[in-house]
């Protein structure tokens, strides 16, 4: 399984509309051939603080999720939304393994 871990920074007047977007962008992407999860995390000390953790079941699968119109829209939406740039983190999913 291809991971990959988001770290978004949210500047704090632009918190409900970047998780409006996020909501749009996640309903999208779970219904994506290869999508296993793709779940949005607000940190519960700092709401400005952000993860995005976004598992599908290859690598190809990831990267058509980044040319489909739903993540593009939500990419342009949220760009001035951020406090500094995102990071994605890539990772390799052992457990489980489908």
């Amino acid at each position: 399984m291809h991971i990959t871990i988001v770290h978004v920074h949210v500047k704090p007047d632009c918190i409900e509309a970047f998780i409006a977007s996020c909501r749009l962008n996640h309903e999208a992407s779970i219904l994506e051939p290869g999508n296993r999860r793709f779940d949005v995390l607000q940190s519960a000390e700092d709401p400005t603080r952000f993860v995005l953790y976004e598992a599908y079941a290859a690598a190809a699968d990831a990267a058509s999720h980044k040319q489909t119109a739903h993540y593009l829209a939500w990419r342009d939406t949220v760009a001035d939304m951020m406090a500094e740039a995102r990071q994605g983190v890539p990772y390799k999913g052992l457990f489980p393994s489908a």
